[in-house]
């Protein structure tokens, strides 16, 4: 793996940052000679405001030509593959189309096809193995009666209520293109996904009763529903989160992955099902160390899945009978940390995303008896930048515990000195860190190291890619132990001479946030500096503002608030306000639903009554649980390095002046009187 360390470099900035591109999907012809795949290109500063590009690309696995299909200022999205192999078909919008629609490129090129003609944006799509119909998922227009009461601006809100579903279509297509009108399969509930069986006379469905987010997180069941007549039966059980699911190649087992209980906060085993009813098979050998996140098939009688284990991903085999696993794939031999792949008949061709800690997102091409194959680079420059150089690191917990985590040494990093520290804590927490790129516009991990800081990302209990017992640990103990562990590997690098105990910052999102906040006030002697995103701040108030209730009621809270008065009070950083002294910087979503924007104002009106002299709340308009534009991506950037200099690295004091609140010069949009 090339580690560009070469001290000639110019270190990694935040330009570099915001210009950086990833490839986003991939998936493989029928065939295997092509690969269709997607990049996302970043939106400038000075455009309209506005989520990134996604182009797409065929790639040749054989040859490692590369074919721009799409590209410019293009959204391409659920890319997939006719059955046949002769064309691409993906999402977008159009001028003229309603919303998002399935259209269809031939491999040989030329202008593509508008296939769908849904009367809303088709939110999911899969090809019939005869390649002369589609199944898609979209949500009913509202009534032209709705449609008068808003215009006369009687369009209100009824929270919850007159909600629409997520229905689920087929249509015929004629030389590619929509034939008639569809016929609806399933109404008045929430189609989530959909897989056709391998005779396309059934499809299996993720379906919830409503659609709402939490009904997508905790209430999904697969469904067979009939093609010819929209009969549907109940298939899984699972008492939790659903992941993927794939039928085997003669339709008989359904593979599923899932979480263990209805308590499992995420999907973390492997499940086969016969597809004409019984009792589901786990596969996961018992206490596991990782969370199964993708499962599939090699053939008739083997399973192939993706797992987390630590911070590495494994690729495993596993009869669908149960026993003995074969891992055919593993990170720790190869440096990739690579997505769920897509592969031709038999598992021979195999195609997926990776990345290392040194390089985002590419697109590799692999055969189990080789190694893999990178085919892009789709940024050049990187290599005359030097990075800091990343690291796993392992070290006891208070009570014990093992836990891992990976540090980000600083460019130029010389043994035996210490630096300035910032830790950044992943949300969920059902989530975890792999031994990749882990650097993005909110967690600026490679600019911090260009910068002369040490960074730390730790793995702290709860998180997933342990073993559901390790994620446990946090149920019904909400910044217990599991930020407990954040605060012993701080102690741990200050120990070991690296962290420099007078310098140092913490920073996340969500439940990321949340231990931010928490560490601005309950552990605040243990930082100088957060930076707090889109973060929970009272645990009572998010648990009656937030869309996902019973998510959090299940997989985290363990008990109803009722129940709970007194440890979600005690559990909330607002409740330990008033011995801040760490300098506080807020900041998120003014649109968000999942951590309610006041979560932001509650922290900060707490600190402020409480006479604190550095805090700071910035809110971002139209943007939800995390930005999608650029303007608000620069602006959140910007403003953390500024935090972390001003009071970390350069120890401006509590009660001086704020960094400037005008930062504008830094976003390159050439502003003029």
């Amino acid at each position: 793996m090339h580690v560009p360390l070469h001290a000639s470099g110019k270190p990694y900035g935040p330009r570099d940052l915001l210009n950086t591109r990833y490839v986003t999907s991939a998936v493989i012809s029928p065939g295997g000679d092509w690969i269709a795949y997607t990049l996302r290109v970043p939106r400038k500063a000075n455009e309209k405001p506005g989520g990134a590009y996604y182009e797409l690309y065929l790639a040749s696995p054989m040859t490692g030509d590369i074919r721009p299909f799409i590209t410019g200022k293009v959204a391409i999205g659920s890319v997939q593959w006719k059955p046949d192999g002769s064309a691409v078909s993906f999402t977008t919008r159009r001028e003229g189309s309603n919303g998002s629609q399935v259209w269809l490129i031939p491999v040989d090129g030329g202008e593509a096809r508008q296939v769908t003609r849904a009367e809303t944006s088709v939110l999911s799509y899969r090809w019939h193995p005869s390649g002369k119909k589609i199944a898609y998922v979209s949500i009913p227009p509202k009534s032209k009666h709705q449609q008068a009461l808003e215009k006369k601006g009687y369009g209100f809100i009824f929270y919850e209520e007159n909600i629409r579903p997520r229905n689920l279509y087929i249509v015929n297509l004629e030389n590619d293109v929509q034939a008639g009108k569809p016929k609806a399969l399933v109404e008045g509930m929430a189609v989530w996904s959909l897989e056709f069986s391998p005779d396309g006379k059934y499809i299996a469905a993720a379906i919830s009763p409503k659609n709402l987010i939490d009904h997508s997180y905790m209430f999904k069941k697969v469904y067979l529903v009939n093609v010819a007549t929209g009969e549907k039966k109940r298939l899984t059980d699972n008492p939790g989160k659903l992941g993927n699911y794939s039928f085997n190649p003669d339709g008989t087992y359904l593979a599923y992955a899932a979480a263990l209980t209805r308590d499992d906060n995420q999907v973390s085993q492997v499940f086969v099902i016969p597809t004409a009813g019984g009792a589901a098979k786990n596969l996961t050998i018992p206490d596991f160390i990782g969370h199964v996140n993708w499962v599939g098939w090699k053939d008739n009688a083997t399973v192939v899945y993706r797992a987390g284990e630590g911070v590495q991903t494994t690729l495993s085999l596993v009869p669908r009978t149960g026993g003995e696993r074969k891992v055919i794939l593993h990170s720790k031999d190869n440096g990739i940390i690579f997505d769920p792949p897509t592969f031709t008949s038999g598992l021979k061709h195999v195609a997926f995303t990776g990345q290392t800690p040194y390089s985002p997102r590419e697109l590799y091409a692999w055969s189990p008896d080789g190694e893999p194959k990178r085919l892009t680079d789709s940024n050049p420059w990187l290599a005359e930048r030097e990075l800091g150089k990343q690291s796993v690191i392992r070290y006891k917990s208070r009570d014990g515990w093992e836990i891992e985590g990976l540090l980000l040494h600083p460019v130029g990093y010389r043994e035996g000195e210490s630096y300035p520290l910032i830790v950044i804590v992943h949300g969920g927490p059902e989530s975890h860190y792999s031994n990749g790129w882990n650097t993005y516009y909110a967690t600026p991990g490679q600019v911090l190291a260009g910068k002369g800081y040490v960074v730390f990302y730790p793995n702290y209990r709860a998180s997933t890619g342990y073993g559901v017992k390790y994620a446990a640990v946090g149920f019904g103990d909400p910044a217990g132990r599991e930020f407990d562990d954040i605060a012993d590997g701080i102690d741990y690098l200050v120990k070991k001479g690296i962290a420099d105990k007078r310098r140092i910052g913490l920073g996340g999102g969500s439940y990321g946030g949340y231990a931010s906040a928490w560490f601005a006030t309950y552990y605040t002697r243990y930082v100088r500096a957060v930076c707090m995103f889109v973060g929970v701040s009272d645990l009572i108030s998010k648990r009656s503002t937030t869309d996902i209730p019973y998510e959090n009621l299940y997989v985290h809270a363990k008990k109803r608030l009722e129940d709970d008065w007194e440890l979600a009070l005690e559990r909330s950083p607002i409740y330990y306000a008033r011995q801040s002294k760490t300098a506080t910087l807020i900041y998120g979503g003014a649109a968000d639903t999942r951590v309610h924007p006041s979560q932001s104002m509650e922290l900060y009106r707490r600190l402020k009554m409480n006479n604190h002299p550095a805090v700071r709340l910035v809110q971002y308009p139209d943007e939800g649980h995390g930005n999608r534009r650029q303007p608000g991506r620069i602006d959140v950037l910007y403003r953390q390095l500024d935090w972390y200099d001003w009071y970390v690295r350069d120890l401006k004091p509590l009660d001086g002046p704020m960094p400037p609140l005008d930062i504008s010069d830094k976003y390159g949009i050439g502003l003029s009187d």
